[in-house]
């Protein structure tokens, strides 16, 4: 069975391929049309108006909670889009906010996690190996091998 992609800032773009500025997401319980709450960060504290608002370049930050949703795009105008229906979160566990670097810093303090490479750790968005690039110091430390990350690097850690 397939999943929506666990990516927090969607861009969407007409039938020509023109980013769909000022387009309008609804969202829903699958099935239906009983509204159904997205977020703007992954902590699914602050909810997204419904509908969400495209930015000029069609973009939104769009967290999924629990259950499963139908979109229905539509453009400036309210013309319709598309509606696509039963796309559900990913389930790839809770993602932790990003840690920023500073220059050759190798020690971060995360929220706790499960030990033994079952996290994602990513750097600026790419994952990083478990044992090669980064050790577990303990359930709330990882350590990068020297020389570090350069500053501004964002470490990401989503627990599985």
């Amino acid at each position: 069975m397939a999943t929506i992609s666990p990516v927090p800032f969607l861009q969407f773009i007409d039938a020509n391929g023109v980013p769909l500025a000022g387009g309008k997401l609804y969202t829903y319980v699958a099935g239906t049309t009983t509204p159904l709450a997205t977020y703007t960060t992954y902590a699914g504290t602050v909810s997204n108006a419904n509908p969400v608002i495209l930015d000029s370049a069609g973009r939104a930050s769009v967290w999924l909670g629990a259950g499963s949703y139908k979109f229905i795009l539509k453009d400036s105008t309210d013309v319709l889009v598309y509606t696509t229906d039963n796309i559900v979160n990913a389930g790839l566990g809770t993602m932790q906010p990003a840690v920023v670097a500073t220059a050759g810093q190798t020690v971060f303090t995360v929220l706790p996690y499960t030990m033994g490479g079952s996290a994602i750790v990513a750097v600026n968005g790419l994952t990083e190996e478990y044992n090669v690039a980064y050790t577990e110091t303990n359930s709330t430390t990882i350590t990068f091998v020297s020389p570090g990350l350069s500053v501004g690097d964002r470490v990401t850690v989503r627990s599985v």
